[in-house]
């Protein structure tokens, strides 16, 4: 398979590397990088298959600004809901291209790992089964891939996951303790589960790698930006100031305003969001606490 990758932050780069083992590759960005096969936005858009890690809140603007429709395939790389619309990234990536045309990956991977071609485990998610097979196909030895339909359950879990992530990195940040995370993460699958059946997802996507397995990972990890942006928050640290130290995008705060936008909009319940929201929006974050244990 010829491949382009745009979009070469670290999990662009990680997806490059990863890809670059049995096909043939190439990438791009906004910026360029100085990295072995990097071409023109043309070159890359010429390609039938394209991987696109572009942060899911410059989705529909980059889309708007840059795509050419050649027929191309898109496995989707970038985890999160738009939160000036509350659209799923399948929805965004709806309007130029056709769902037999849009795969999903998610599954626990950190780009770091990859990079590394350490053992890893991902799931494509597609309307078209052979489009999600030919992707899973042209991984490296090293990532063991499973194809699946539900892209809703996929994008719903992979998202909601980086605003739990926020909630672990202030648990572990507060030393509350592990009895407390490990109650954190579990009610966390509860509350991305009952989000997703809000808009037809099925439950068992919640206890796979998409789910479960990325949820206990990004969670639990300072590897993870999102877990990051906890711990710093513990620390009486501004968004501004964890933002700038991060050096990258978090795609868990904009997804946790777009959750609580969705939430009061549809009158779901979500508690451990809800909370995260308030204390991105300045609330003490032992204050939160207290809450959801006399919730």
């Amino acid at each position: 398979m010829k491949i382009a990758i745009i979009g070469a932050g670290k999990w662009g780069q990680a997806l490059y590397h990863a890809y670059s083992q049995n096909n043939e590759v190439v990438i791009n960005s906004r910026s360029p990088k100085e990295i072995e096969n990097f071409v023109t936005l043309d070159e890359a858009l010429s390609c039938k298959y394209l991987v696109m890690a572009i942060p899911a809140q410059a989705v529909r603007g980059w889309m708007e600004a840059n795509f050419e429709d050649r027929e191309q395939n898109i496995l989707v790389a970038a985890k999160g809901i738009e939160i000036a619309t509350g659209s799923f990234l399948n929805e965004v990536y709806g309007t130029f291209v056709e769902a037999d045309r849009l795969a999903f990956i998610s599954g626990p991977s950190f780009a770091t790992e990859v990079q590394q071609s350490l053992p890893t485990a991902l799931k494509i998610s597609s309307t078209s089964k052979p489009l999600a097979q030919k992707y899973v196909e042209a991984l490296p030895s090293f990532i063991k891939g499973y194809v699946d339909s539900d892209v809703v359950g996929a994008e719903v879990a992979g998202a909601y996951k980086n605003v739990i992530a926020i909630a672990g990195g202030l648990v572990d940040g507060l030393n509350l303790g592990n009895n407390a995370r490990a109650a954190l993460i579990s009610r966390g699958l509860v509350e991305m589960t009952r989000f997703g059946k809000k808009f037809g997802a099925r439950r068992r996507t919640f206890l796979s790698l998409g789910g479960a397995g990325d949820l206990f990972l990004t969670a639990s990890s300072p590897l993870s930006r999102n877990y990051r942006v906890g711990l710093g928050l513990a620390k009486g640290k501004s968004l501004e100031e964890i933002l700038e130290e991060l050096g990258e995008v978090a795609e868990g705060i904009p997804t946790t305003k777009a959750l609580h936008n969705i939430a009061q909009k549809e009158n779901i319940y979500l508690p451990i969001a809800h909370e995260v929201y308030n204390i991105l929006e300045g609330k003490e974050p032992m204050h939160s606490v207290q809450d959801l244990l006399n919730g």
